[in-house]
């Protein structure tokens, strides 16, 4: 009786249920020319690239100062030694240019050069790599 309605006069007539259309799962977009390796890598030199806070990109903005790729993998292997001896915030001295780091973040927190390294004094920081 779970697919029938009783009319008013009492003759049973079927409910007919509207055909809902079955949804296939999507199939799995191949992927183009790239392997997995090349994902792998991809994503493991994401999790290892320091990034730079706001307040870090401002300072090398009106400081012009600029960095190399090379300078990049510097800054990153400076701030993954620093977390193999525990530090917590690190100064990087990498040429006329220093930096601040906070290692567990993987973040440059501020960048200042020479010009304006004299009479300076760092607070906060239990370590420095010089590069």
């Amino acid at each position: 009786m779970d697919d029938y309605k009783l009319n008013i006069n009492r003759t049973m007539i079927p409910i007919v249920k509207p055909k809902t259309p079955v949804r296939t799962p999507d199939k799995p977009k191949a992927s183009k020319g790239i392997s997995f390796d090349e994902v792998l890598d991809k994503v493991i030199s994401k999790e290892q690239n320091v990034k730079f806070s706001k307040h870090a990109q401002e300072r090398l903005e009106k400081r012009n100062i600029e960095f190399t790729t090379q300078d990049i993998k510097n800054i990153n292997n400076a701030v993954e030694k620093a977390a193999q001896k525990g530090l917590k915030d690190t100064l990087i001295i990498m040429g006329n240019t220093a930096l601040i780091a906070n290692v567990r973040n993987k973040t440059v927190i501020t960048a200042t050069t020479d010009e304006s390294l004299r009479d300076k004094i760092f607070t906060n920081i239990d370590g420095a790599i010089i590069i």
